[in-house]
């Protein structure tokens, strides 16, 4: 059995081992070379600057701006989204009340809740933002509407136009969206778990919520530490952009109070036609990006727990 075996291996894992170094990889260090050039992206003729790049990047007010966003997107958003997905999956699955022949049961019609809650994730982020965009609309957004039909009429806030609404505007639509799939992917955790630990805890006289985090969270844990690295690098990168450049005036709007850097990314490219500043703030949000998910799993390691 053991003849062959490191031949067999390396020849199930040097091809996709090369098109990740060759898509990937490779895109990384180049992005890491043209930031230290004054590439334009629109000429291939380019030269050497040095770190003049990373110099403008610190004394930019607007990428520190755009950090700041980036960084209240990614320590909120997982927060406010896996402990709403938690509760949801926790009340589905385990918070119904006794019925004969079972003492954890979950709320009746929990199957109908999972797909109203996991609909948003068959829209695209795109959609999403387009919806939510008539909805915010001051002067006939159903938000208004609402406040119009039941007597609020003097309350018509700006919602994408006032700069201390925009950016939690955005942030609610990314809850909003992503909240579902956290809530079917704990939920399938949470079927996993037998139902002897539950019912063993409710004889000792645990309350659900002692019950919550004493079997639930903590069997849950790798799942749940996953969930927030994912939900960090969506908050940082593909989804948190989407919204804002679709939703927002400008975009990044009202003065500059939404723009988060992958946003600051595109328009340094595409509309200051400055590749080789954009690249170097792309490097500035992969340093983030990573030192976010190491120090999610540095504080999140823990001892793990089988059943």
């Amino acid at each position: 059995m053991q003849h062959g075996k490191y031949r067999f291996i390396v020849g199930f894992l040097a091809t996709p081992l090369a098109l990740y170094g060759i898509f990937v990889i490779w895109p990384f260090i180049q992005a890491i070379y043209y930031s230290f050039t004054d590439w334009t992206g629109l000429s291939p003729d380019f030269k050497m600057v040095g770190f003049a790049n990373y110099t403008r990047m610190l004394d930019d007010d607007v990428f520190w701006r755009s950090l700041q966003h980036s960084l209240l997107f990614a320590l909120l958003l997982p927060l406010v989204t896996l402990g709403l997905a938690l509760f949801f999956a926790f009340m589905l699955n385990v918070g119904g009340r006794h019925r004969k022949g079972a003492a954890i049961t979950g709320v009746r019609g929990s199957g109908f809740y999972k797909i109203a809650y996991f609909f948003p994730q068959v829209l695209s982020i795109a959609i999403v933002a387009l919806l939510f965009q008539f909805a915010y609309n001051p002067n006939d957004g159903v938000i208004n509407g609402t406040f119009n039909a039941i007597g609020l009429n003097s309350v018509q806030p700006d919602w994408l136009g006032d700069p201390n609404l925009a950016l939690w505007c955005v942030m609610s639509v990314l809850l909003w969206s992503t909240v579902g799939f956290f809530v079917v992917l704990f939920s399938a955790g949470m079927a996993s778990i037998p139902r002897d630990f539950y019912e063993a805890a409710l004889l000792d006289g645990a309350s659900r919520f002692t019950t919550f985090f004493r079997i639930t969270l903590p069997l849950l844990w790798d799942t749940v530490q996953s969930g927030w690295v994912y939900m960090g690098i969506l908050s940082l990168g593909a989804e948190a952009f989407a919204a804002v450049q679709i939703m927002t005036v400008g975009p990044g709007g009202p003065d500059y109070s939404t723009t988060v850097l992958p946003l600051y990314v595109y328009q340094s490219a595409f509309r200051d036609a400055n590749a080789a500043y954009a690249t170097t703030i792309g490097v500035a949000l992969l340093v983030v990006t990573l030192l976010f998910a190491a120090i999610v799993m540095r504080l999140g390691r823990r001892e793990r727990l089988e059943y």
